[in-house]
């Protein structure tokens, strides 16, 4: 009877030690796998903006301001409203990013304001819409540079 007791709370506490003490490289993975706001790479990247692809610095640029922002707040899109997050009527024209994750493309549209960027990805069926803090690639910073 005691080790109908004993024997779950020696087995959780086993299993509560083991999750806390999970290498960084587990803990980065795992929030990287879940995060909304992904990292992008130079290499696996295309900028455009107005159907004018950018690089060099400029390209650089941008990616850099992307990783570097701060995430506000996730927007939830209901079934049937994504073409309003994809095409919103006050926005003017989105830079537009397509990366390569893995084997799934992604298409990242930025959509810069005053005083924040709303980001729209698709990949695959679907739309996710988040808003971000980025001085880098809000609207009067980016119109000097482009």
């Amino acid at each position: 009877m005691t080790w109908a007791v004993i024997l779950p709370i020696i087995l959780f506490s086993l299993f509560k030690i083991a999750i806390t003490s999970l290498p960084t490289g587990a803990i980065e993975w795992m929030f990287s796998k879940f995060g909304v706001h992904s990292k992008l790479n130079d290499a696996d990247v295309t900028v455009t903006f107005d159907g004018i692809t950018l690089e060099g610095e400029d390209k650089a640029e941008v990616i850099k301001s992307f990783n570097e922002a701060t995430f506000l707040e996730k927007q939830y899109i209901w079934p049937g409203t994504e073409q309003l997050f994809l095409n919103p009527e006050d926005s003017g024209t989105p830079l537009i990013i397509h990366a390569k994750r893995g084997k799934m493309d992604v298409k990242i549209l930025l959509f810069r304001y005053p005083d924040h960027v709303d980001v729209v990805k698709q990949y695959k069926k679907k739309v996710v819409a988040y808003s971000l803090l980025a001085n880098g690639l809000q609207k009067q910073s980016v119109s000097a540079a482009l």
